[in-house]
């Protein structure tokens, strides 16, 4: 475990870099967490990242394909799976996930649960 300052305060985060407390998560940190990722933070994305969070928070750790499941049913209108790969090319789910500030789930880096890598 690390700590990382913000302007909220000290962050507890593991040695990937992704938040051990939900709670303290923001916007904020939804941007830091997505420039590490390569991306720049749209309301898309930011909005995506809130969505899990509240799924996540209702229903505890998720599988992989839980969470594909749940953010291609977000995002049907504009074009479900393809769409997600235009946010996040490096794979929807550890993309979303880190984004989120939530764990990635193992099998994650299968490339039909959401990654490319």
């Amino acid at each position: 475990m690390f700590e990382s300052l913000n302007s909220t305060g000290t962050l507890k985060i593991d040695h990937e870099g992704r938040l051990l407390d939900l709670a303290p998560w923001s916007d904020e940190q939804a941007a830091i967490m997505a420039r590490e990722e390569g991306l720049e933070l749209t309301k898309e994305h930011l909005m995506l990242a809130k969505a899990l969070r509240t799924f996540f928070l209702r229903n505890g750790p998720l599988s992989a394909r839980e969470i594909l499941y749940h953010l291609e049913d977000l995002v049907a209108d504009q074009g479900g799976k393809r769409y997600l790969y235009q946010l996040f090319p490096n794979g929807p789910v550890r993309q979303a996930c880190h984004i989120a500030g939530l764990p990635v789930p193992s099998g994650s880096s299968d490339p039909a649960f959401g990654s490319v890598m």
